[in-house]
């Protein structure tokens, strides 16, 4: 009984200390700035939440950078979700020659910080006039090192006389993978989604180099550009923050079991 009331107690500690921030977050955003850097600071919620809305809207138009966000996420989402996953299958269930080198060498991409690639990348995009479009926001990382990895490691552990089976029932290759690899698949394709969602809904680096004017700007640049150099409204700040925080919350809580699952399932070697 001892241990049990400790390991809830330590749990329920860790679980506020983690939530405490987001609570204060959105308990700020509902006040203006002035409130929020009072003694004390607020603890409950205020009343200049659609106040605060209302001059997001004005200041930057966050109705429209909310959508451009929500489109490159969710295309991007998709299209190196689908990358990823081919590539992880064939990385673990096909045999070619120089598979083990491929794969150390898209593995580099784990440690090569992507700032390197920074100056390259934006030449690129320049020669191909796409500066300022989303394609050159979703294009360049579509082959995601990390997801690759995660689906590789999720795809070890598929039977391969799963496979081999249904090779014999006369299974194409590309419906083999759609009716037999990716039904048991579902926890590591959440796991990944929800990852490459986050990755591409936070990102600000490439996109500021990328983007040039506001219409196109995502969440992240469009909150930056609210600080100003000598004034800035941390009530509208604080609620922009706190919307951009919505999705990926929803998004988390309604694949959270398929994210656990999806991350573990790699530990299971073929």
């Amino acid at each position: 009984m001892t241990r049990r009331v400790m390991l809830t107690s330590s749990l329920l500690i860790t679980v506020t200390l983690v939530l405490a921030p987001f609570y204060w977050l959105v308990v700020a955003s509902t006040h203006s700035t002035a409130e929020v850097f009072g003694n004390p600071p607020p603890l409950l919620p205020g009343a200049h939440l659609l106040e605060n809305l209302a001059n997001l809207e004005s200041s930057i138009g966050f109705s429209r950078v909310v959508l451009n966000s929500v489109l490159i996420a969710t295309i991007y989402t998709v299209l190196a979700g689908l990358v990823c996953t081919m590539a992880g299958y064939g990385f673990a269930k096909y045999d070619f020659r120089g598979k083990e080198l491929l794969f150390g060498l898209l593995m580099l991409g784990l440690i090569i910080p992507s700032q390197v690639t920074l100056v390259p990348l934006f030449k690129m995009m320049l020669a191909l006039d796409w500066l300022n479009t989303y394609q050159a926001i979703i294009l360049p990382n579509l082959a995601l090192p990390f997801g690759i990895f995660l689906m590789r490691q999720s795809m070890s552990a598929l039977p391969t006389e799963l496979l081999s089976a249904g090779r014999v029932d006369g299974c194409g290759e590309l419906r083999l993978f759609v009716r037999v690899v990716l039904p048991p698949m579902r926890p590591a394709l959440a796991a990944l989604g929800i990852y490459l969602f986050l990755y591409q809904w936070n990102d600000f680096v490439w996109p500021l180099i990328a983007l040039r004017t506001r219409d196109a700007y995502t969440i992240p640049l469009a909150i930056a550009s609210l600080q100003g150099a000598t004034e800035t409204d941390y009530g509208q700040i604080l609620a922009g923050t706190a919307v951009a925080a919505i999705p990926m919350a929803i998004l988390f809580l309604l694949l959270q079991r398929h994210f656990v699952s999806g991350l573990l399932a790699g530990a299971v070697k073929e």
